[in-house]
């Protein structure tokens, strides 16, 4: 199965990589980590942090509202515990399985870390930084560029952000 930013185009008009065997679990995983940050009133944003071995490294969830930092996104979180096992602040050989298409501040932290993969989930058309809104993860410019794999899961994860801000709003979709 192909995932691609929008249903019906083409991954490798974006440098795509194919589907791989595990990533379905992961993304499972990921989600899992997302459920723990409605306990705190947060996004229920989750990341994952994998070696190419398929040993995960790291997990986080969003603790913007525990923590009361704008910079604590599941992503930023999960690189830091990242670097910390690995000794390292470059995170190479791994990728981050995300819940949501990341943002600007993650976007540039991933490329930063030297994240070789991303997988995320659903796509974020208000401040996503890897195809919707800007493209940050392929800006040629930049020093690292990794592979971006978008849409798996989208609906459950999409779903879940859903439900999470409906609830907010007394029940109203």
């Amino acid at each position: 199965m192909s995932l691609g930013f929008f249903a019906g185009e083409d991954p490798e008009v974006y440098g795509m990589d194919e589907e791989r065997p595990d990533d379905e679990y992961f993304m499972r995983l990921a989600l899992r980590e997302a459920e723990r940050a409605r306990e705190h009133g947060d996004v229920p944003i989750g990341a994952l942090v994998v070696r190419d071995d398929g040993e995960v490294i790291a997990a986080a969830h969003n603790e913007r509202e525990l923590r009361q930092d704008p910079t604590a996104h599941a992503e930023v979180l999960a690189l830091r515990e990242a670097a910390q096992a690995l000794g390292s602040w470059r995170v190479l050989e791994a990728a981050l399985y995300v819940t949501l298409e990341p943002c600007a501040m993650c976007a540039g932290a991933i490329v930063l870390a030297r994240v070789s993969r991303i997988v995320y989930g659903a796509s974020d058309p208000k401040a996503g930084a890897a195809g919707s809104v800007l493209d940050v993860l392929g800006e040629p410019r930049l020093n690292h560029r990794p592979e971006v794999a978008g849409g798996l899961l989208g609906e459950e994860c999409g779903d879940l952000l859903s439900e999470f801000f409906a609830s907010r709003r007394g029940g109203m979709i």
